[in-house]
């Protein structure tokens, strides 16, 4: 498995997450858990922005893959 990372910085906080590819579902609740705590400087803009962020790698990946298949014949 490949290990991604997804990084903010906001004002002088740095938000790194780090996970294994297929956890994407999991990260993004742990955005949503964040985001819920007022006590935690990252707020449900952040999540969108991170979300968003994981969302077009996954879709760049896919068209990866489908031009790889193409070009390949399958």
């Amino acid at each position: 498995m490949v290990i991604r990372q997804l990084s903010l910085v906001k004002g002088e906080e740095r938000f790194v997450f780090r996970y294994r590819t297929g956890q994407e579902a999991t990260v993004i609740d742990t955005f949503a858990s964040m985001a819920a705590d007022q006590r935690c400087g990252f707020d449900w803009f952040d999540a969108a922005v991170l979300s968003y962020q994981m969302g077009r790698r996954l879709e760049t990946e896919l068209d990866q893959i489908a031009a790889f298949s193409e070009d390949h014949g399958r």
